[in-house]
């Protein structure tokens, strides 16, 4: 934990308003990514009431977006990558119990929170009559997958899958650009609406798939956008399934949203209009020129004869298998966490053409507009405060919802309806939390300093546990006061901090003649299989 007094600070007190301040502030922040320091770090002041001294404490701000903190991102896809080399081609089972998974009776196109109301629920079809059978297995308990053993030499293999899904297409893309060949025919509104539900059409395939594999299928996967700004999936999954299996459920997976309809003639409350209002009394929403009730949920939902959205997986299906150890492994969980500290959005800076960069960074600008314009507007959920602009009141609705306003983070600009997890990890695939990786990290390099006599400092030495002579706690934690410390002094010890251990750990490994390890948070930027959609 870095740490440095007031007294440090008195001498460098002061706002940074001048040239100079805002060049060491520059350069502070230049050097913190250099290495690897967080950059937007939260200060605190701890107290020690046994000494009197007032410490400064940095603490990372944790960010997972390389534009908002360029070192706590490359730090969290460390841990990502970690995180899934550990459990992909493992031969024993985790240890964490994992949870009870749905009986193949159950249908799993429908959810409580999606579906139609009771009574349409018993006049639906399970499946869409249009969407093919999901193949028949038997389903084990287990997560490993199966073993090969090769009649020639008699070794056993256990090989694993690295899979990317993808969307359909809604038009003709430039190639090498991303860019539609005619914006105006372009399928936005699909578009958004498949990336507002792709999460829910994931689940839909993994729970197929598990149901089809004839094992407790374990997953790490990433969604990412194609250049198209199109949401697609990459997943590094244990064991192996056929191909022709996997095809064959991503052709019969699909979600289908029984919701009321929001095309563009549904609007009732566009954006100049005046929001339906909050009635306490009801509980409900009132249109504001005649004070009647907005059709709730289930009155909305009632009468639907048919989904009004159905998304599907598109055709392009990779997989490929692999072995643990092996460099093509290794390149695949790289390439997989590729694109975790970038916000979907910016994960592509502009196209690929022979354009001027302005003009490919505005023409792609434009692109993420048109697509965000439908996105900002469209319900991601049945809670979603949007369908007030369709005049019928979300699911279970609360006062201060406004139409085309909700909060969900699907809907901003940088997230392009990916509002929820980048990372999808089953329950089985480690046995471990991602704070319990995180651990074993720091675990290890604190063996590795005991090991070689070097000493280092305790994570818990400013602990709020510990105590004074009388029982009060030693250490108090608050809010610095201003104009106690600069930025620059801030980075400045937390670089120092940095180096130290940095140093420390470095030499730690050669006392102990351990080899360097590998470049496990190198960017891999070649395609983990040999044909992934662009």
């Amino acid at each position: 934990m870095v740490t440095f007094t007031s007294d440090l600070d008195t001498r460098t007190t002061g706002l940074d308003v001048d040239d100079a301040a805002r060049q060491a502030r520059e350069m502070a922040r230049a050097a913190a990514e250099a290495n690897g320091v967080c950059t937007s770090p939260i200060v605190r002041a701890v107290h020690d009431r046994e000494t009197g001294v007032t410490h400064l404490v940095p603490i990372p701000c944790g960010s997972t977006r390389e534009s908002k903190c360029k070192g706590c991102a490359d730090k969290a896809r460390r841990l990502r990558i970690h995180q899934c080399r550990e459990g992909w081609h493992r031969d024993d089972e985790p240890e964490l119990p994992l949870a009870p998974e749905m009986t193949p009776d159950e249908d799993d196109e429908t959810e409580e929170d999606d579906g139609p109301a009771p009574e349409r629920a018993v006049r639906s079809t399970r499946r869409l009559p249009d969407v093919p059978d999901l193949p028949k297995q038997d389903m084990t308990a287990g997560t490993i997958g199966r073993t090969f053993t090769d009649p020639k030499t008699g070794r056993t293999f256990r090989p694993s899958m690295f899979l990317t899904l993808t969307l359909g297409s809604y038009g003709k893309i430039t190639p090498g650009t991303g860019l539609p060949a005619n914006p105006r025919t372009y399928d936005y509104r699909t578009a958004a609406l498949d990336a507002l539900m792709f999460s829910r059409v994931v689940d839909r395939f993994m729970q197929n798939l598990r149901r089809c594999a004839g094992y407790n299928v374990q997953y790490f996967a990433a969604v990412e956008p194609q250049k198209r700004l199109a949401p697609h999936l990459h997943a590094a999954i244990r064991g192996t399934i056929p191909r022709a299996i996997v095809k064959q459920v991503a052709a019969a997976t699909y979600f289908a949203a029984w919701w009321p309809s929001c095309a563009d003639a549904d609007v009732v409350y566009g954006d100049r209009d005046q929001a339906p209002v909050w009635d306490e009394d009801t509980s409900s929403y009132l249109d504001p020129a005649t004070g009647q009730a907005l059709p709730t949920w289930e009155q909305a939902t009632a009468a639907l004869e048919n989904p009004t959205h159905v998304v599907r997986l598109g055709k392009q299906v990779d997989v490929k298998g692999l072995l643990g150890g092996t460099e093509d492994s290794d390149r695949a969980v790289r390439y997989l966490c590729k694109y975790l500290t970038k916000s979907i959005a910016g994960t592509y800076a502009a196209p690929d053409d022979a354009a001027p960069a302005d003009a490919r960074q505005v023409a792609y600008d434009k692109h993420v507009d048109r697509l965000h314009a439908h996105v900002r507007v469209l319900p991601c959920s049945p809670s979603c405060a949007n369908w007030l602009r369709y005049g019928v009141q979300p699911k279970n609705p609360t006062p201060g919802l406004q139409p085309g306003a909700c909060l969900s983070p699907a809907h901003d600009r940088e997230n392009l309806g990916l509002g929820g997890r980048r990372v999808l990890v089953s329950r089985g695939w480690s046995g471990k939390t991602l704070t319990q990786h995180r651990a074993d990290r720091a675990a290890v390099v604190r063996q590795a300093l005991e090991a070689a006599g070097i000493e280092h400092d305790d994570a818990d030495r400013l602990s709020t546990t510990q105590e004074t002579a009388d029982g009060r706690a030693r250490y108090v934690w608050r809010e610095p006061e201003a104009g106690t410390y600069t930025y620059a002094a801030v980075i400045a010890a937390s670089l120092q901090e940095q180096l130290q251990r940095r140093g420390q750990y470095e030499a730690a490994k050669q006392a102990l003649g351990l080899d360097p390890p590998g470049p496990p948070g190198a960017v891999e930027n070649r395609s983990a299989t040999a044909t992934v959609a662009a």
